[in-house]
């Protein structure tokens, strides 16, 4: 029997680092970064990972699908400032269930976690209908990445 929580393992070979430089709009009058954009750098992370692997934002559009975010989880460990470089790690986590999770650390310019996180995105098509199944094309994706 499989355990609720060991279905949800992160796929290490499936990870994408990508690096940012913090902007100044990015951040507060104190020149760390405001906590919202933390989010938006988890996007980066997310359009990196498809990017590299085939499943990005305009891959999914391609088949008539998008996949709106539903669950978002972020936590603050150390503060980013104006300047720093930092990297975003993003991981995939397989999922028997039809929806995409994605797992994110970022790095600060001393390799500490300075956040992380997790998304959730489900498939919904061009009718707006939720998809309780995972579609064609992304099943064929997961078995290409070894998924299955």
């Amino acid at each position: 029997m499989i355990k609720r929580k060991e279905q949800y393992n992160e796929v290490e070979e499936l990870t994408v680092s990508k690096e940012i430089r913090v902007r100044f709009n990015e951040t507060d009058p104190l020149g760390i970064v405001w906590h919202g954009y933390y989010i938006t750098y988890f996007e980066d992370g997310r359009e990196a990972f498809g990017r590299e692997h085939g499943i990005s934002y305009l891959d999914v559009h391609k088949y008539g699908f998008t996949t709106p975010i539903v669950k978002s989880i972020c936590e603050h460990k150390l503060s980013l400032r104006y300047g720093d470089v930092a990297r975003i790690e993003t991981t995939i986590v397989n999922s028997p269930a039809a929806k995409m999770i994605f797992r994110y650390k970022i790095y600060d310019v001393n390799n500490e976690i300075a956040c992380s996180g997790e998304t959730v995105q489900v498939f919904v098509d061009a009718t707006g209908t939720l998809s309780l199944n995972f579609p064609p094309f992304f099943e064929e994706w997961r078995e290409k990445v070894g998924l299955k």
